[in-house]
This record gives structure tokens, sequence and C-alpha cells, in this order.
């Protein structure tokens, strides 16, 4: 039965994900390097602990392949239900580290139940969705599907951890692959648009593009269009009033260091002064990072060769910013090959998942391609600048044991999952 799983199962990611994983590893080595360090399996490092955890996620794919595929969605509910326990447990039982109690201690490693979360998520939104008594052009059944995405996200986000919180809306994508009406994305983005817009420049000045765009509008589309005038006052009513929330969630709701990291990648502070003490402060990381990437050159100074890396310039080298390591260590080829090896392992499980017979393999497949794509997308953005700063790590690649554990269990269901289409009906 497990031989035919072998012949079965994609080797193709098997061996991106296996590259992906020992290039983190060596830059976390790299990174954390000491003349003191024993053996590589030195426990007492991080390097030491990521390699144990790297076979207990080896031990962990055994697991998952050797399951029945129809294990995984049929008790897909329970393993959501289970989930949410441990989240509303952290408020109770959790342990706090750098502010955040997003941690149970287990004595010989924090678990982190945010990660755990994101695999059940994926596997409850699929059931639900592939559900036969699932319609998405009913109000109530999409609904239904959001408040799947919300529930775990708002668990999170007040510990504080708006970072992983974030990661959950990513599998909005999901219900839109599945037929969600797209003027919901259309919406979302519009509002993104419009506090960034009121941010920058006032709603004073979001109103006059407002006015002249629609007075365009009907100046180009009177003779060809008749204009549903009570919609378009209303809609032009509601974002006036949602410009005018923003100041106030801004400067209210926002903790300091979220309205600092937003003036920073917005360019909000005119005043020099103050906007360089931002950089030496909560834009210090993303400034150090751009050096260090930067000063790597074509072909990077070499392996363990890194003099940020090893001044310890850039915090959290080993977690969130390791993609600086590669950068300094490696250059632009090492940058180029892991954004080229996540690229083709993104087109494949996009492969993967379009060619499943069965409905809640496909979904599951996009929401472990949704929960990467966001990982990968805001870890690198934030590193090299163009994103504000979130603290969610780079997958298979930044230090900690539930993170690739967790990881490892998203993507290896799905293999499993693709490994049983052949027996799989319409």
């Amino acid at each position: 039965m497990f031989g035919k799983v072998l012949r079965r199962i994609d080797w193709l990611t098997i061996l991106i994900y296996l590259a992906l994983v020992f290039i983190g590893w060596t830059n976390i080595y790299s990174s954390t390097f000491s003349e003191e360090q024993s053996s590589l399996l030195d426990l007492s490092t991080r390097s030491g602990k990521q390699l144990f955890f790297m076979i207990v996620s080896l031990a962990t794919i055994i697991v998952v392949l050797a399951l029945e595929a129809n294990f995984y969605e049929r008790f897909a509910s329970i393993f959501y239900l289970l989930t949410i326990l441990s989240l509303l447990g952290l408020f109770l039982f959790g342990k706090t580290i750098a502010g955040a109690t997003s941690w149970y201690d287990l004595g010989f490693f924090n678990f982190q139940p945010s990660e755990l979360a994101k695999v059940a998520t994926a596997l409850a939104l699929a059931k639900y969705l592939s559900d036969i008594q699932t319609d998405l052009r009913r109000t109530k059944d999409q609904l239904y599907a959001l408040l799947i995405i919300l529930i775990p996200a708002l668990l999170i986000i007040p510990q504080p951890d708006p970072g992983s919180a974030l990661v959950f809306f990513s599998l909005v994508f999901v219900i839109f692959r599945e037929g969600l009406p797209l003027y919901y994305l259309g919406i979302g983005l519009t509002l993104i648009l419009i506090f960034i817009v009121t941010l920058m420049f006032g709603t004073i000045w979001l109103i006059i593009g407002l006015s002249l765009f629609i007075v365009l509008f009907f100046l180009l589309k009177r003779k060809s269009l008749k204009v549903p005038i009570i919609p378009l006052i209303a809609g032009s009513i509601a974002i006036v009033l949602f410009s005018l929330s923003v100041n106030f969630v801004f400067n209210n709701i926002f903790e300091q260091r979220h309205r600092d990291r937003f003036s920073l990648w917005l360019r909000l502070e005119k005043d020099p002064e103050k906007l360089e003490q931002i950089r030496k402060t909560i834009g210090y990381n993303t400034y150090q990072s751009e050096k260090a990437i930067e000063s790597g050159g074509f072909s990077g100074k070499g392996f363990l060769e890194g003099t940020r890396t090893k001044g310890d310039f850039v915090p959290e080298q080993d977690t969130d910013y390791i993609f600086t390591t590669i950068g300094e260590e490696w250059g632009f080829v090492g940058t180029a090959t892991v954004i080229i090896l996540f690229s083709i392992l993104f087109l494949r499980l996009i492969y993967l998942a379009e060619r499943q017979k069965n409905a809640f393999s496909r979904m599951y497949g996009y929401g472990v391609i949704s929960v990467l794509l966001i990982h990968y997308f805001i870890n690198i953005g934030m590193v090299i600048g163009i994103l504000p700063t979130i603290g969610i790590p780079l997958p298979f690649f930044s230090y900690g044991g539930s993170g690739l554990l967790f990881f490892t269990l998203l993507l290896f269901i799905f293999l499993k999952l693709d490994t049983n289409r052949l027996k799989e009906n319409f």
C-alpha cells in the first residue's frame, strides 16, 4: 500500500521541498554559527533544534502518507474545532514570548497553535465548500465560509499576532476560486485603496478626486449609458464616510509601532528628524536588511562570511529576516535561486490542484497555495522594504519548529490527497 503511494506521489514537489528546507537550514546555521557549537545536532543551538525538527518533519511525512486520504476529509471539522479550543486555551495557559501570548510551553519545545490552525482551517474550508449542500450563490453559505476563516483570525489578533491573523484571510481566494462573486474582491481592494489614499493625501483630496471622476463619468457616458443615480450617490457617500473614519482608526486603534511602520512605508512623516528617528527604531530591521542584501552583490560574500550576519546587525535574522542572510552570503545568485524554487513550487501546486477530480482535494490544494504564497510574498516584501514590517516567517526557511512542522503537514496532506486522485470520481 505504501509502495503505491510512493509511486504516485509528486516527486518534483518533494525535491523542491527538500531543497528549500536544506537551504533554509544552511542559512539558519550560518546566521547563528558559533565556535563553541559542539555538533550539528547540538540542541542548545538554533541550527541544532531546527535539524531536530527537520527529522521530526520527515517522520510526520511518513505518518501523513500512511493514513488513508479520506481520513483528512472525514475528520476536517473535528480538527478545526480542536484547533479553535487550543487558540482559546492560550488566554488561560499561553506563554508570552516577545510580547505575544502565542505559545504553549511543552518543556522540550514551544507549540504555536496558530500554525496548526492554518492547516485545520484550510481543511475545514475545503470540507464546507465541497459539501453538496453548499451553494456559494446563496448569501448564507458565503457568510458561513467567511466565518470559518474569520473565527481563528479573531482569536489570534488579540494575542497580539496580526501577522498570523492576516494569513487566514488569504484563504478567501479559495472561495473566489469556487465561485464567490468577484465584486466582493473589488470592494475589499477599494477599501484598502481608500485607506492608503486617505493616509497619504487626506479625505479632502479623495473627495475632490471622486467628484472629478463623477463629472467625467457623466460627460463621457451620458449619451450611451443610463446611470443609476441612487447607487452612485450612495456609493460615493459610503466612500467618504469610510475615508473620514480612517484617521480615527489610524490614530486611536493602531498602536504607535503600527503607525510608525505605515509612516515609514508610505512616507507619511515629513519631518526629517522624526523620519530618521523612525528609521533608527521601528524601521531599523528593514534598513539593515536592505543594506545586508545590497552588500552581497552578484555572487555574495560566501558561506559564513557575511559581516553583517556575523555582526548581528539585523535582528531576527534566522527567523523573519532570514532572506537577508541569503542575500549577503549568496548574493543575487542565491536570492534568485530561492525565488525560482518557490515559483516552480507554486506553479506545480496550481497544476496539481487543477488536476484533482475530487472537489475537496482541489479546494484544499488552493488553500495550501494561498497560505504559502502570502507568507512568501509578505516576508520577502518586508525584507526588501516594499511592504511594512509584519512578523511572519518564510515557509520552510525560517527558524521555528512549529512553523516547519506544520508547513510540512500542510503541504504533504495535499500530496497525499493527490496520490488518491485516480480513485476519485467527479
